[in-house]
């Protein structure tokens, strides 16, 4: 896959330059100095030669085959060159010119028109605006960066040409080597997809990262990402998360969502390790290309004091890993060699005056205990200590073990040369413990991810076409949001329980329905117009005889002429009350990148004020939903508390799964509430009180 990009027997560079300075000079003498073996046909029709190489005047005057162009002309003469790459066969071009969709709607359109051609022509593109692409396996640097990646087995995309100059110069002063460095520019044709697929076949490369700003077609990503992760691992951050830029939403579900719980959303179900810095990202990075994943939860802490130790011991706290006991036989074995004011205990502080040999015994007798999956080494550079000696150990012990080894060196002047040594024989290597434990805690949940047995979809028996209907009906009419009476016959279809109600149209009928659905009752307006209901005086709750139903009546309908005067009424909506359960929200919203997204969260104060709410991107798996119920932070309130009875757990999963096969099944759905869904105790079931359901055509 893309091949062509990464090993080219040829490759051409449209616009090169005999001007130092030049980008088409950059790209040239990047490809001809790294060692890249294949042909390389410098084009500029007024050189004949440039860097010791013959020039050709374009690609047509080029009497051999070319596998890849890399072009840096000027905007205006990117079309004539990709027509150029049709004609020659050339499948596989990276533009790196800039003045496309980035600058405005004219560079748009031209990009729009450069796709569509290239599309045609049967020509990939990486770009345009993007910086280039590097392959160390192949030698090949068809980019204007200032460098060469070492090799490694870490594979990297950006969609930022800056941040890759940045991280690469960062990681030639760490020396971390990769085997495929691509920027990706303005994703005119190859994404973030497709390139990480192609990375999942490179046998060179073990993990993948990328610095996202979007993503091009969110469900294709995910579907994507699920193969990859099953596999290799995927570390990625994301760029631009906040909801500051967010529309304006009429929904509770919509008012909470950002762009960032749908990502959040999006790479949990999908396997995709998430980094929230760049340092983090490279954390990440350096553990899972350099050492084995743990097989369990099992972390041992090594350390010659005792400060470091606590806060190491503070960060597995907060982190899936355990500081389990260390066994009798391994405390045995360790006592007879360390001084009796050493701990054998986890953290194992063999304190302050350990010199090398002492740390080399005790990671031996730590290693060798079935019960530890993966063990952390810090270091405070006292006196008594070697550093690199301590390093040399550690190397020549983790050669003969799988379990991951991780250090934390703390300090710089004295513990540089150790650090260097951890570098060269890949031990990943952190300034502080912290970072070392969200590492190994990251692998941890990767290979949980990866043990994960295949995920189970829910189908329901629907009549759609009942709901066609309705939204049929409510388009002719020119409205966009349903009255609580069309929503609750959606509900139904979807196999929701539902409270008993009428409409009523006077006081008379209110009456008489109050008395069919029987006392107490729950009034609400029924209007096209009135969103929020209780905001405007539209609801009255506790209704228990006939008195209370004709007031009930009168000061609602009584409200919306105070308060809205041009509100269509269509009556009010008469309904049984249901007092006993707990209150939960159900939601749908439209992500732009990932299509609908489910949320869920405890109703009342719980998601107005403290906005306690998880997210996930439909369809919901059974696996999913129940991880929705678990994440939020109230969860244990569901399960009962000083007494209560625990609510009906399986009943929300199964209005989960509902609301997720509604959404998917209709797309016209933009937002919707189920606001309350009253949650019966433990095996009652629940009931949909409420609901909102807005649509486009």
């Amino acid at each position: 896959m893309l091949e062509h990009f990464f090993s080219p027997s040829s490759v051409a560079v449209v616009g090169a330059s005999q001007k130092p300075g030049k980008i088409g000079h950059d790209i040239l003498n990047n490809i001809l100095r790294y060692g890249y073996s294949g042909a390389v046909y410098p084009i500029n029709p007024n050189a004949r030669e440039i860097l010791g190489h013959k020039a050709y005047h374009n690609l047509a005057s080029v009497h051999y085959d070319i596998d890849l162009a890399v072009i840096a002309v000027p905007p205006a003469g990117v079309m004539d060159v990709v027509e150029q790459c049709g004609k020659k066969k050339i499948d596989s071009a990276v533009i790196i010119t800039a003045g496309f969709k980035e600058i405005g709607p004219e560079g748009t359109r031209l990009e729009e028109e450069l796709s569509m051609r290239a599309r045609d022509l049967g020509v990939r593109i990486v770009g345009p605006n993007c910086l280039g692409i590097v392959d160390t396996a192949s030698s090949l640097n068809a980019s204007f960066a200032a460098g060469m990646p070492l090799p490694g087995h870490i594979g990297f995309f950006s969609q930022s040409g800056a941040m890759c100059v940045a991280i690469l110069d960062w990681a030639l002063g760490e020396n971390v080597g990769f085997s495929r460095f691509v920027s990706l520019g303005n994703k005119m044709d190859i994404s973030e997809t497709e390139m990480m697929l192609s990375m999942a076949q490179d046998e060179n490369t073990r993990v993948i990262l990328g610095y996202l700003e979007s993503i091009e077609d969110g469900q294709h990503f995910m579907k994507a990402a699920r193969e990859v992760t099953k596999t290799k691992p995927v570390i990625i951050i994301k760029s631009g998360t906040t909801s500051s830029g967010a529309k304006a939403a009429s929904s509770h579900t919509g008012a909470l969502v950002g762009s960032n719980h749908a990502f959040c959303a999006a790479f949990e179900q999908s396997g995709v390790i998430r980094a929230e810095s760049t340092q983090e990202l490279f954390s990440y990075a350096m553990a899972f290309a350099n050492q084995p994943l743990p097989k369990g939860p099992g972390l041992a802490i090594i350390t010659n004091s005792g400060g470091p130790g606590i806060l190491a011991a503070d960060a597995c706290d907060r982190s899936s890993l355990h500081l389990i006991p260390i066994r009798k036989e391994t405390a045995d074995r360790l006592r007879e060699f360390l001084p009796p004011t050493a701990s054998v205990y986890n953290p194992i502080d063999i304190i302050g005056d350990a010199p090398h040999e002492r740390y080399e015994k005790t990671l031996e007798v730590v290693l060798k205990d079935e019960m530890i999956h993966a063990v952390l080494v810090l270091l405070t550079p006292t006196a008594a200590v070697d550093p690199e000696a301590v390093a040399r150990g550690i190397v020549e012990l983790a050669a003969d073990v799988d379990k991951p080894i991780m250090t934390v060196f703390m300090g710089e002047r004295r513990v540089r040369g150790a650090r260097k040594i951890f570098q060269d024989h890949s031990i990943p290597t952190y300034g502080y413990p912290e970072d070392a434990i969200a590492a190994m805690d990251a692998m941890l949940s990767y290979r949980r991810w990866r043990e994960r047995s295949e995920i189970e979809y829910q189908r329901f028996e629907v009549d759609r076409s009942k709901v066609r209907k309705i939204f049929a009906s409510v388009i002719k009419q020119h409205r966009h949001d349903l009255i609580e009476s069309e929503a609750r016959r959606i509900l139904k279809t979807y196999g929701f329980r539902l409270p008993e109600s009428r409409i009523a149209r006077t006081t008379k009928e209110a009456v008489k329905a109050a008395s069919e659905v029987g006392y107490p009752v729950v009034m609400k307006i029924a209007s096209p117009d009135v969103l929020h209901k209780s905001d405007m005086g539209g609801v009255r709750v506790g209704i228990e005889n006939e008195a209370m139903a004709k007031d009930a009546f009168f000061h609602i309908t009584s409200n919306m002429q105070l308060r809205q005067p041009r509100a269509r009424i269509l009556g009010v909506m008469v309904q049984e009350m249901i007092s006993q359960g707990r209150e939960v929200i159900l939601g749908i919203t439209r992500d732009i990148q990932f299509g609908p997204m489910i949320m869920f969260g405890l109703g009342g104060i719980y998601v107005e004020v403290l906005k306690d709410v998880a997210f996930r991107i439909a369809p919901l798996s059974v696996e999913e939903a129940d991880a929705m119920i678990r994440d939020i932070r109230s969860f244990p309130l569901l399960r009962g508390v000083r007494g209560e009875p625990a609510a009906d757990i399986e009943g929300i999963r199964d209005a989960l799964l509902r609301l997720s096969q509604m959404a998917i099944d209709f797309p016209e759905i933009i937002e919707a509430d189920i606001n309350p869904l009253l949650v019966c105790p433990e095996g009652r079931g629940a009931v949909a009180v409420d609901a909102r359901i807005t649509i486009q055509e």
